[in-house]
C-alpha cells in the first residue's frame, strides 16, 4: 500500500512539473491547472465566462497567460491598503480646511 502511495506521489509530481512547462492546455490540464472541477470549468465554457479557443470547432484550448490573469482578476485588498486608501481621502477631503 505504502509503495501505491509513493508511486502516486510520484507521478503527481512529473504531472506538475510537465504541466508547469505548458504554454497550451487542454480541457483537463486547465482543470488541474486551476484546480476547477471539470464541470464547474464546462459550466465557464459554456457561458464564455473564461478565456478559450476552439480552433477545429470541437476541441476546447486554454492559454496559460490568459488562465492567471483570468484567475488573479478582482483582487481584494489588505486591511493596510484599505486604510491607506481611507486616509488618503480623508486627507484630500477635509471640510474647511487646506486641500
Amino acid at each position: 500500500m505504502e509503495k501505491d502511495l509513493d508511486f502516486k506521489e510520484q507521478l503527481n509530481r512529473i504531472e506538475a512539473a510537465a504541466l508547469s512547462q505548458k504554454n497550451v492546455f487542454t480541457f483537463d490540464e486547465a482543470c488541474r491547472f486551476t484546480g476547477l472541477s471539470h464541470s464547474k470549468m464546462y459550466k465557464h465554457t459554456s457561458l464564455n465566462t473564461v478565456p478559450f479557443s476552439k480552433p477545429f470547432g470541437k476541441l476546447v484550448y486554454f492559454d496559460r497567460t490568459e488562465l492567471e490573469k483570468w484567475m488573479l482578476q478582482n483582487p481584494i485588498s489588505t486591511t493596510d491598503e484599505i486604510e491607506t486608501q481611507a486616509q488618503k481621502y480623508c486627507m484630500s477631503n477635509r471640510k474647511g480646511g487646506n486641500k
